[in-house]
């Protein structure tokens, strides 16, 4: 969907994406395959990119900006809707992580010109096996993201554009479609869970996650941040608590981004 997307944007060779380091791999990944630079910019303490660094980050090269809602969380979309808008750079949203999240009653995935969400087992709306898809108001974009997912074909036999496979085959796809109708029962559980979490963790030695004004988060994880976090890992191991670290090793710092030149403290 990622892919897709920019495709549609018509990102390639020498463009730029602003996005944050601190994600899953598949979004940067999908900027590299095209031959452009993501621009790392660095994230609040919730997570999510910091839209008071973003300006700095727009060249002329800069072909769009790819916030990502991680955790359940819509980023600070009003701030940089203002910024996009401004500059006249168009966005993609990563919302493989929020679907149902709402900021000032707008769901994640439509602030933008593109947002693009993953049907992974782990996501709050997951189908049997990997999948995704994009949403879009812009008659031109679904257009052409049709062409991009299926080869390129208008028909049986002609290309018009290189495309390659990224077709939602039927079964998935009837899975996704009834589990759709639940969304709204698994996130008001997991908003249940995590307003538990919040009242038993909260403390001087915890920072637990607190919903802002005119959010609705739908918590596809629950982070907490703890100074002795290693420390409190293997306590919880020793109760028979799993836990994990997302992420342990940021993107900017990850072998394959080596050519990019980031070090490490660039974006603490």
């Amino acid at each position: 969907a990622l892919m897709c997307g920019l495709m549609a944007l018509g990102v390639s060779l020498g463009d730029e994406v602003i996005t944050p380091p601190n994600s899953f791999i598949a979004s940067t990944a999908a900027i590299v395959h095209l031959k452009a630079k993501p621009v790392f910019v660095d994230v609040l303490p919730d997570q999510n990119i910091d839209p008071n660094l973003i300006e700095k980050a727009i060249t002329s090269k800069t072909k769009a900006i790819m916030p990502v809602h991680l955790t359940g969380r819509v980023a600070e979309m009003n701030e940089i809707m203002l910024i996009a808008n401004h500059y006249k750079i168009p966005i993609i949203e990563d919302a493989a992580q929020s679907i149902g999240s709402q900021l000032s009653g707008q769901k994640s995935g439509s602030f933008g010109e593109i947002g693009c969400f993953s049907t992974h087992p782990l996501k709050n709306l997951n189908a049997c096996g990997d999948g995704g898809f994009l949403t879009t108001n812009d008659a031109s974009i679904a257009n052409k993201v049709r062409l991009f997912r299926n080869h390129g074909l208008v028909d049986r036999d002609t290309v018009e554009r290189f495309g390659f496979v990224s077709r939602m085959d039927v079964l998935q796809a009837n899975i996704l479609e009834y589990r759709l109708l639940r969304l709204s029962e698994v996130i008001e559980q997991r908003r249940k869970n995590a307003e538990m979490y919040r009242k038993v963790l909260k403390s001087n030695y915890i920072y637990v996650p607190e919903e802002r004004d005119k959010e609705l988060n739908t918590y596809h994880t629950f982070v907490i941040q703890c100074e002795r976090r290693d420390e409190l890992r293997n306590f919880l191991q020793s109760k028979g608590i799993k836990t994990a670290i997302h992420y342990p090793i940021p993107i900017h710092l990850q072998p394959a981004s080596v050519f990019l030149g980031y070090r490490n403290g660039d974006f603490p």
